[in-house]
């Protein structure tokens, strides 16, 4: 929790860039239902969403069983991926466990 609400505080209470909106508990990350990935290109991480492997990806996680962010239309999120077992939030912070 403690490192989730490092992250939050980032670009608001602590210097640098934002890089979630997430206060701890409010990600799917902090329940162990979460994953970021990038993809590799010659031995690289490669962000730059406008290379076609970043679909490919996406498709595999997704015939996978995860939810893609990157077909997320707010807050759109290439390299994350999360598996919610039809739970919300809500019901993990209140004692519900995803099988």
């Amino acid at each position: 929790q403690e490192s989730q609400n490092a992250l939050y505080a980032q670009g608001r209470s602590a210097p640098g860039k934002i890089v979630t909106n997430a206060k701890a508990g409010d990600s799917w990350h902090n329940w162990r239902c979460a994953v970021d990935v990038v993809p590799l290109v010659n031995g690289k991480p490669d962000w730059d969403g406008s290379n076609p492997i970043w679909e490919r990806i996406g498709e595999l996680g997704e015939e996978a069983g995860l939810e893609w962010a990157g077909r997320w239309k707010s807050f759109r999120e290439l390299a994350h991926f999360q598996y919610t077992g039809g739970k919300t939030l809500a019901q993990l912070k209140t004692g519900a466990t995803i099988a």
